[in-house]
């Protein structure tokens, strides 16, 4: 229990994958502007890389080891990540069509997110068992809704104060961005 613990913890916290390790930079940097978007985004991307975590390692353990195909983990892992995507897709426009549009060209967009395949790949290369992979898929995912929707309240925040002209727009973005990660330094000593 202790190891799943550190596993979470280091993933969503200590490990970053957005403010850490600069994975999954487009759509958090192109979905924060609303707090509900930046949510539902990261919702959408919690789900995707907690399966994707659960059926690559299935996959990779049972069929790629077992026929020493591991050389094709990276063409399997995109695969399944792309039919994952259309299904959230799919659902967001059939149950939520407002969340869907205001996702736009940042959902099919997570199918490329490096994040996801980051995080199969990580599972793969520490030897995490499906369990420890699922886990430090969800606490990757979580760790990344956390940072999006920080970033969304605080660019929500900014909107309102008065920038000089020439911070204005990304560059401010950028900054704040960069400050997180300073923030999120902090919690390297947590493990």
């Amino acid at each position: 229990m202790k190891e799943l613990l550190l596993i979470a913890v280091g993933a969503a916290f200590v490990n970053n994958v957005v403010l850490s390790q600069f994975l999954g930079i487009c759509p958090f940097l192109g979905v924060s502007k609303n707090v509900k978007t930046a949510g539902g985004m990261g919702g959408a991307v919690i789900f995707v890389i907690t399966i994707a975590s659960f059926v690559t390692s299935l996959i990779y353990k049972f069929i790629l080891v077992p026929t020493h195909f591991e050389y094709l983990q990276t063409i399997v892992f995109i695969l399944v990540i792309a039919a994952l995507v259309q299904f959230v897709e799919m659902f967001l426009k059939k149950a939520m069509p407002p969340l869907y549009n205001s996702l736009g060209v940042y959902l099919p967009l997570i199918t490329t997110n490096c994040a996801v395949l980051g995080v199969a790949l990580t599972n793969v290369t520490k030897s995490y068992s499906i369990l420890e992979g699922v886990i430090n898929g969800l606490a990757t995912a979580f760790g990344f809704l956390v940072s999006i929707v920080l970033m969304a309240g605080i660019r929500e925040k900014i909107e309102h104060n008065d920038i000089s002209e020439s911070f204005q727009g990304t560059p401010i973005v950028l900054v704040t961005a960069g400050l997180m990660a300073i923030a999120f330094f902090g919690f390297s000593g947590l493990i």
